[in-house]
């Protein structure tokens, strides 16, 4: 149910406002202002449009088989950390597509859209913190 959820908010955000990818960065950047130099060099956008095609697919896995969702979480926690993301803003990405994609639906945005989407977070949040246990 939650993974179907999770489509289907992604399909109505896609409707209602084609690629979300400026509104989630606007978001982060908002969030933590700091961040956004780190993308300096990316001008036409397409490294951040490439990162949330990686994030949607990757929380589509977590969601469902959870065939690699955690291992590419991991890797890109880390590789985060390697260009300046301090590791405790690295989540901040998922909290700021859930706020965006709360204000893209509105109305349609339920309450049971909302726990799936508190679900991920909650998830990708444990994975965080497994990773920085270990670290």
């Amino acid at each position: 149910m939650s993974a179907e959820l999770i489509e289907r908010s992604l399909e109505r955000v896609a409707e209602r406002v084609g690629d979300p990818a400026d509104l989630v960065y606007q978001r982060l950047f908002d969030m933590a202002p700091e961040l956004k130099d780190l993308f300096l060099r990316d001008t036409d956008g397409s490294v951040r449009g490439e990162m949330l095609h990686r994030a949607f697919e990757t929380i589509l896995d977590l969601v469902g088989d959870d065939r690699y969702a955690e291992g590419m979480i991991a890797t890109e926690w880390v590789n985060h950390q390697n260009v300046g993301v301090p590791p405790q803003q690295f989540e901040l990405f998922f909290v700021a597509m859930t706020d965006t994609f709360r204000g893209v639906l509105g109305e349609q945005w339920t309450p049971e859209v909302e726990g799936a989407w508190q679900s991920v977070n909650a998830k990708v949040s444990g994975i965080i913190a497994r990773l920085a246990q270990a670290a």
